[in-house]
């Protein structure tokens, strides 16, 4: 607690801090992810905001995400330090001083909610403030060190930007935007699983209790295939909704089908041929993790786009064909 309460106070960092120290501060690569589901989130809701609004939403959406992220690199300055994956970071290497970092975080909290607020409505900004709230308390300050589960509860957190810039369009929600939260939701723990396998240590040191640290790497191989396994209804039955199709069923086939084998071989993997060959196995899965996501979202925004119904009418014209 000493180095929590010397850091609210400011007294570490230097103080020299550029302006790049000040964007990675806001983890842009996650604010990239959540950009791009909030984005698909609102523009295949039924409701279509003026571009300037919707452009409004987005960068809001954006800055709560960032917000996110400098409080809780604010809070786990002391852990960061000690992993490796992490020391880089502003507030542990330095760079950013952590009372600079609370005030940036506790600033752009208030300036995203109020903002995206004014830009659409009070339920989009509501849950807004209840992401972040979510994420830098809820996980960050209670799950995170406190138990295994943490990044399966802690994985909401980043499951809401779909559905907020689906209810920012429409002022409600719906079974497609809850879809499209319990499709990121279900595949966080596989993904963050993934990466727990090849950075264990970095956990051990930090005395974080991933599943990997409490449970061991074989039991998180077991959970990584159950979670994959659930995963894959939620990911498939998206597709007989109002922002499924054809287009997005076919490829949901394909990245479910692949994302099920790459579970399958971590399942049956062992911890010596892991080790033998450097993690290459579970460092390819993480990477598929990320392309899986990424095509169901594309596929999805995909299927709100006039290509979509010619897709469908050529896939038609060649099944009448070939058949």
């Amino acid at each position: 607690m000493s180095d929590i309460r010397a850091e609210i106070a400011g007294e570490s960092g230097t103080g020299d801090a550029g302006f790049g120290d000040y964007v990675a501060l806001l983890k842009p690569r996650v604010m990239s992810l959540v950009v791009f589901t909030a984005m698909v989130g609102l523009m295949v809701a039924p409701v279509h905001l003026h571009p300037i609004e919707a452009l409004a939403a987005i960068i809001f959406i954006a800055l709560g995400a960032g917000a996110s992220g400098a409080l809780n690199m604010w809070w786990d300055a002391d852990i960061d330090r000690v992993m490796r994956r992490t020391a880089k970071r502003p507030v542990p290497s330095g760079a950013v001083e952590a009372g600079e970092a609370l005030g940036l975080g506790l600033s752009l909290s208030a300036l995203s909610v109020v903002m995206l607020w004014l830009a659409t409505n009070a339920l989009a900004a509501g849950l807004l403030a209840f992401t972040i709230f979510f994420y830098a308390v809820i996980y960050t300050m209670w799950l995170k060190r406190s138990t295994p589960q943490n990044i399966v509860i802690g994985g909401a957190a980043g499951a809401f930007p779909p559905m907020i810039g689906w209810v920012a369009a429409t002022g409600s929600i719906s079974i497609e935007a809850v879809l499209m939260f319990l499709l990121i939701f279900m595949w966080t723990p596989p993904h963050f699983w993934a990466l727990a396998l090849f950075m264990n240590s970095d956990y051990e040191k930090a005395k974080v209790p991933m599943l990997t640290v409490t449970h061991g790497r074989k039991a998180t191989r077991t959970h990584i295939l159950i979670y994959t396994i659930l995963l894959v209804p939620v990911a498939l039955g998206t597709a007989f909704t109002a922002i499924g199709g054809p287009v997005y069923f076919a490829l949901a086939l394909v990245l479910n089908a692949l994302f099920l084998i790459g579970a399958f071989r971590l399942w049956r993997r062992p911890e010596a041929a892991a080790e033998a060959d450097k993690y290459a196995v579970e460092k390819r899965f993480f990477a598929l993790s990320l392309a899986y996501l990424f095509g169901h979202f594309a596929a999805i925004l995909i299927e709100a786009t006039p290509w979509a119904e010619q897709l469908a009418t050529w896939a038609n014209w060649g099944a009448l064909t070939w058949g």
